[in-house]
């Protein structure tokens, strides 16, 4: 699926339109959910079938069309089916499925939506709106488009199309491979000695941002003064998410596109957050967002991410392999075998040598291939699902790599 998206432009009365079907979305997701907690064994195929039971019961549910109440039924079990997969898993939350307070979209399947032309659509429920973006939806048939969703934020209201495409591409092989080591002091170092600058856009703002806070909480409750303060208040807040979004993305595309292979750490960003003298900063920096588009861009161009355990990257010495103990105030990396790197410019080497001594998963399942780590000759993975070979070769002058077609 690739996902376009568009600025809506209406009148007042079809926002409200909207609005009230966004709720509307919200209160049968809830209700299936509680349907679910009340009935034990309720499948998917049973919850869809309860929405018609809601369209009855409810006046309001019924004005929202079928396939829009389905797809909140599917919303609904997809956190069903989560914490079905973390208790077999053994997952720690296992996140129980919770009832929606804030919701900021309504979807729709196939139906009960019209593309007048690339830039007009007709919803049932609230009539047509423009459509403001570069994309052309001409291009592509309206068949493979699957979903509509309907997005509310601070700016405005958006509409995103969900259309089924291949978006895998062909590239030359560079028939080079990094390790990465993402940081607060940079955004990322590689194996190369390169460093990324971490850019701070939430640092950046953070004056401004509680000035904005303290003008909202002078406010009096349900005025209007409070209103357009929350307003302003989230619009930074949604402007520094996306120049967030927009750095990773860009950072992670032209790693893959340079590289065949890319190894980083397995970093459980979640439990790292829980450090409250560096939740601030580990959260402005977006690991998991620049993780995550380095592994759909390495799906696409058909390039190999590698996700190692981040045991002892930075501990352990890239030369010679000895443990050398230091905080995170410690900057240098010092050995007895006389190796002297900064400190991430040393864990991104170990990094590149776990990932190919190892092979970690590409995404989550390629399969370890050296259980003991260490590279002392040539060591070539299987074919992979882009049909390359890899092969990796520790000699006197460093490693070396090689990428068959």
């Amino acid at each position: 699926m690739i996902v376009f998206e568009f600025k809506a432009k209406g009148k007042k009365s079809q926002y409200q339109a909207i609005d009230e079907a966004i709720r509307t979305y919200q209160f049968v997701r809830n209700k299936c959910i509680r349907h679910w907690m009340d009935n034990k064994g309720v499948s998917k195929a049973a919850l869809s079938k309860y929405t018609k039971v809601l369209a009855r019961s409810y006046p309001f549910a019924k004005n929202l069309n079928a396939m829009s109440r389905q797809a909140a039924s599917e919303r609904a079990w997809s956190s069903i089916a989560r914490f079905y997969d973390n208790c077999k898993r053994g997952i720690k939350p296992v996140g129980y499925p919770k009832f929606k307070k804030h919701s900021r979209s309504v979807e729709y399947k196939t139906q009960c939506w019209k593309l007048l032309s690339p830039k007009r659509i007709q919803f049932k429920e609230f009539g047509t709106l423009k459509l403001i973006g570069t994309y052309d939806l001409a291009f592509y048939p309206v068949e493979l488009i699957k979903r509509v969703r309907v997005v509310r934020r601070a700016d405005g209201y958006y509409v995103q199309f969900c259309i089924k495409l291949d978006v895998t591409e062909e590239v030359e092989p560079s028939g080079r491979a990094i390790g990465l080591d993402v940081g607060l002091e940079y955004f990322y170092t590689d194996s190369d000695g390169h460093h990324e600058e971490n850019p701070r856009f939430y640092r950046r703002n953070e004056k401004r941002r509680s000035k904005l806070n303290r003008r909202f909480s002078r406010t009096e409750k349900g005025s209007k003064n409070r209103a357009k303060a929350r307003i302003r208040l989230a619009k930074l807040d949604l402007k520094i998410s996306r120049q967030r979004i927009e750095h990773a993305k860009r950072v992670a595309r032209c790693v893959i596109l340079s590289n065949d292979v890319v190894a980083y750490e397995d970093l459980k960003v979640k439990n790292m957050v829980r450090n409250h003298k560096l939740v601030k900063s580990i959260s402005d920096a977006g690991w998991y967002q620049f993780r995550s588009w380095l592994e759909y861009f390495g799906k696409k161009f058909g390039k190999i991410t590698i996700a190692v355990e981040p045991h002892f990257t930075s501990q352990n010495c890239s030369n010679c392999g000895e443990v050398v103990k230091k905080s995170l105030s410690t900057r240098t990396h010092k050995c007895s075998c006389g190796c002297e790197l900064q400190r991430d410019h040393n864990a991104a080497l170990n990094i590149l040598k776990k990932g190919l001594g190892t092979a970690g998963h590409v995404g989550t399942s390629l399969n370890q291939w050296n259980a003991s780590g260490d590279l002392t000759k040539s060591q070539q993975l299987p074919e992979l699902a882009s049909g390359r070979t890899v092969t990796a070769l520790l000699t006197d002058s460093g490693l070396s790599m090689k990428v068959e077609l």
